[in-house]
């Protein structure tokens, strides 16, 4: 059997690696598993492993651990099933493949291919409740919608910040939340963008400060708002087509494209066009010697007139 465990959802592709790992060890013992890190390991040496037969064990599992990045391996696969030993299972970690490569087809005619995609925003909030649940929490759909709002679409890091939240109180509420998780900078851009287009001065400041207080440079802060630029530029031209549809087509959170799509509704054309051409502009500037500090607050000014 050879099995490829692909696709970028570290939690569900690690947990899957884990479930097929613990039911050969219970079954066949720890004697019989070898691991190789595709990246190290010799064309030679991976098919050497996969040749072997199990030693104190009636069966043998190789894990390797994206062996795609050798390219011998890749331009050999047929090669490399055919001399896998009849004894011998083995598992194909690749969280990375292009769809385009030959290597990619061969996985999924080969070998028995399950694909671990990133979760959605949508599907992440009902996530965070089956994970709430699965560990002694509760949480309501409403916070952890908040959450997922707050620290961002990555499934590793939203699990995380639920260990330390049930850690702190099994009930897990908005007020906690907000206690002990960060806001993503991005998202925190996006409210500093929201309140400046609003003509809240007070709170756009307030938010800029907040950034340079976490050690976020001006830099980094005119890298973000040139991307929330960039989502609103694909939101304003989303069409008739739905949140979900437009984040699919631009590959973004669901969340980030559901509020842009309300912000870019407040924006023309010309004054989107405008804003990106000036943050352009400043970017070169503080690049060429200027004030990084003073271009990016005088730029929110700008924005809140």
């Amino acid at each position: 059997m050879v099995v490829t465990l692909a696709g970028e959802n570290d939690v569900e592709r690690q947990r899957a690696l884990r479930d097929y790992v613990d039911t050969f060890v219970a079954e066949h013992t720890d004697m019989g598993l070898e691991r190789l890190d595709g990246e190290e390991a010799s064309y030679e040496r991976m098919v050497e492993a996969v040749q072997g037969l199990p030693f104190l064990a009636s069966k043998k599992l190789v894990v390797l651990r994206a062996p795609g990045k050798n390219k011998d391996f890749t331009e050999q696969f047929e090669a490399f099933i055919e001399a896998i030993a009849e004894t011998n299972d083995v598992l194909i970690i690749e969280p990375k493949l292009d769809k385009r490569l030959t290597y990619y087809k061969q996985l999924k005619k080969l070998t028995e291919f399950r694909d671990f995609a990133v979760l959605d925003a949508h599907n992440l909030v009902r996530y965070v409740g089956e994970y709430t649940r699965s560990q002694g929490g509760n949480i309501s759909q409403a916070d952890a919608r908040h959450l997922v709002e707050r620290v961002g679409v990555h499934q590793l890091q939203v699990q995380h910040e639920l260990d330390k939240l049930i850690n702190y109180s099994q009930n897990i509420t908005r007020a906690s939340i907000d206690l002990l998780t960060d806001h993503a900078p991005q998202s925190k851009i996006f409210e500093l963008l929201d309140a400046a287009f609003a003509g809240n001065m007070v709170r756009t400041t307030q938010l800029y400060k907040e950034q340079r207080a976490q050690q976020v440079e001006p830099q980094q802060i005119i890298a973000m708002l040139a991307w929330q630029l960039h989502i609103l530029a694909l939101a304003k031209t989303a069409g008739n087509r739905t949140s979900d549809e437009a984040a699919r087509a631009a590959k973004v959170s669901p969340f980030s494209m559901q509020k842009s799509l309300q912000l870019a509704r407040r924006l023309s054309y010309e004054k989107l066009v405008s804003l990106v051409r000036e943050l352009r502009e400043l970017d070169a500037q503080t690049k060429s010697g200027a004030s990084a500090e003073e271009a990016v607050q005088f730029y929110l000014l700008q924005l809140s007139q």
